[in-house]
């Protein structure tokens, strides 16, 4: 296979040479204030800075000094895998000064860049605790050494520095040296191998688009092409579905077993798909990505329902109460929807981004940016235990939020997405421009043939549904906005005050606009109730209550004094009402038996629908991404309806 590629340095973190919607880059598209602002500036300037303490802290930036001076191999902190956190570090860091520079932040990158530099070997090799003597031998352990895992994320910290206007950085020549020892090893003449951690496939492929290199491309292609024949060791617990290493990718029907290594590897997938043509390739991904989310995603868009593997479970087994739905999974599937979308333009896909971004991402740090949650439980039965600010945790699940973790892929990862997340929102094609999700914004990029396109968006989301779009700059030329599922048929459109006719998905206006012009989209961000479909037992005979692109719940600290958790019902036949960022709903307290009480709990049905009768009160619901943030409480996302 002959494969040409043109070096793209210009955009955000997926830049195909072929798609239905082109993504913009920092430069053509900025978040410029509102909720997301606000969410971009405590990363910069309090999660960077608490994840790169951190790993200070606890050696594992560390580690790069030792493995300079040959002193790494007496002692080494963290597990195998610890560096590739340093570069998800070094990547978020790119993506800001990117976004905005500022000189100490630079400062800090350079020293850490330059820290990661002295410890790569003379062919390219790049790892911490592999290699050396005293260590074990490089890929002696693929399953579980994460090598190659590592190298894509350094891989990608590189691509996100040569993209933000840097292309001979320290980072991106560290970058491409092991790029190329990479090749050299397991290339087509080389060890017929893969890493048990997906990641290193989209990361390759990155920097063959970014620096015009088709062997990083093709290399990528063929770590795709070799999963699948079961070539991996397993064990007891990990069997060859656990690395998605039992059936070649075009042979598979959904995503299964660990959840971050699946869509990792499934964004991978798409982009070899992609830059090679294969759209076989691209179809299979598609067809296991539509039946994940349909029937192995939860609410909040999270996904991953086995704590055991950190797994997915099988179709429609969604139990909110043992929810793993890892922060980095939800990450990976923003991955994936993203590069679907820019592929079909599906708005089912930025609808996917919306939900599981506003929930399943954005519920991981606390309010201050400095504590996170690794799994996220949609149903808390016990009061967690309080957290120190200091303490190193295992990992945070069903318990407050922890400031660091043992494994601790989760705040980098959260990190280096709210650094780039601006590039979710929009995109252009050969007519006009996109608008994917809405914050406000400033939007100004070139169409192929010389347009321009000028606007600025204003609004209050996702707390209110209104948006501003002004014309900045005079110009024929479409404008899209995607009307959000939750609002289709409710939604309103005017543009300079008059009315537009809104049907379908997607709002799209064609005209030769003034600067001046105003369009503005309403849409229905009344509470509402939600049922899951019949196959998730788990939550038969339950609601869930949505508002706008918020998921809400229900935290024990907002029930009336005295008023058990495990008591309450939703009224169902009552229209829930807004508050400032949630919902108002009424409850029914279940009056009569003691279900605590150590008696025989079952009961016939016609008497336990007769000691449901109760009082009703009124309680708030916050958005499911802020709890936790007023101390230990109780809380549930599926509330068990009355009647």
């Amino acid at each position: 296979m002959t494969l040409t590629t043109t070096a793209v340095l210009a955009g955000g973190p997926v830049v195909p040479s072929r798609s239905v919607l082109r993504p913009l880059g920092p430069d053509e598209v900025r978040i410029s204030g509102g909720f997301w602002a606000d969410t971009q500036e405590l990363n910069a300037t309090v999660i960077l800075d608490h994840c790169e303490t951190w790993m200070e802290r606890i050696g594992w930036i560390g580690n790069f000094d030792r493995a300079a001076d040959g002193t790494v191999a007496d002692h080494h902190d963290g597990i195998e895998f610890v560096d590739s956190e340093v570069y998800k570090l070094l990547e978020a860091m790119a993506w800001e000064l990117g976004r905005h520079p500022d000189g100490a932040l630079e400062a800090r990158y350079s020293a850490l860049v330059d820290r990661v530099a002295a410890a790569q070997e003379p062919d390219g090799y790049l790892h911490t605790a592999f290699g050396r003597p005293g260590q074990r031998p490089r890929y002696s352990d693929l399953e579980w050494g994460h090598e190659l895992y590592c190298f894509g994320h350094l891989i990608q910290a590189a691509v996100a520095r040569a993209r933000s206007g840097h292309p001979d950085d320290v980072l991106v020549r560290v970058a491409r040296r092991l790029a190329d020892h990479v090749d050299r090893v397991f290339g087509e003449e080389g060890r017929d191998a893969i890493c048990g951690h997906p990641e290193i496939e989209p990361a390759l492929v990155e920097l063959g688009r970014a620096l015009g290199e088709p062997r990083y491309v093709e290399l990528a292609r063929i770590f795709v092409e070799r999963r699948g024949r079961r070539t991996l060791a397993t064990t007891l617990f990990q069997g060859s579905d656990y690395f998605l290493d039992d059936m070649p990718v075009r042979e598979a029907t959904v995503l299964r077993g660990h959840a971050v290594r699946a869509a990792y590897f499934t964004a991978g997938a798409a982009d070899v798909a992609v830059e090679t043509g294969d759209d076989t390739l691209l179809d299979a991904v598609q067809r296991q990505w539509g039946r994940t989310v349909a029937h192995r995603t939860y609410l909040t868009g999270g996904i991953g329902s086995h704590h055991q593997n950190e797994e997915f479970g099988a179709d429609d087994e969604l139990p909110p109460d043992r929810a793993y739905a890892e922060t980095c999974a939800a990450i990976g599937s923003v991955m994936v929807s993203w590069r679907l979308l820019l592929q079909t333009a599906d708005p089912s896909h930025a609808d996917l981004i919306e939900r599981t971004l506003l929930n399943a991402v954005l519920v991981s740090p606390r309010a201050d940016g400095r504590a996170f949650y690794y799994a996220n439980t949609l149903h808390q039965r016990q009061l967690a235990s309080e957290t120190h600010d200091d303490e190193l945790s295992e990992r945070a699940e069903a318990n407050l939020r922890a400031p660091w973790f043992e494994v601790s892929c989760c705040p980098t990862n959260v990190a280096r997405t709210l650094a780039s997340v601006g590039a979710y929102f929009a995109t252009a094609d050969d007519d006009g421009v996109q608008l994917h999700q809405f914050a406000d914004l400033e939007v100004d990029t070139a169409l192929p043939d010389g347009r321009r396109v000028a606007l600025a968006v204003r609004t209050g989301y996702p707390f209110d549904g209104r948006v501003v779009v002004s014309v900045t700059e005079a110009s024929e030329f479409t404008l899209c906005l995607r009307i959000p599922a939750w609002s289709r048929g409710r939604a309103r459109a005017s543009l300079n005050g008059g009315a537009l006719p809104v049907d379908g998905d997607t709002l799209r206006v064609r005209r030769a606009f003034a600067a001046g012009d105003e369009l503005v989209l309403e849409l229905d961000t009344s509470p509402r109730f939600t049922v899951a479909p019949g196959g998730v037992d788990a939550v038969r005979g339950t609601v869930a209550v949505e508002r706008g692109p918020l998921v809400l719940c229900l935290e024990s600290v907002d029930l009336p004094e005295g008023i058990a958790f495990d008591r309450v019902r939703i009224d169902t036949a009552t229209t829930p009402e807004s508050t400032a960022t949630g919902a108002s709903v009424r409850l029914i307290v279940d009056d009569g038996r003691d279900d605590a009480s150590d008696d025989w709990p079952y009961r016939r049905l016609d008497a336990a629908v007769t000691a449901r009768s109760g009082r009703a009160v009124t309680a708030d619901l916050m958005p499911y991404a802020h709890w936790a943030n007023r101390g230990p409480s109780l809380m549930r996302v599926w509330i068990p309806a009355a009647g």
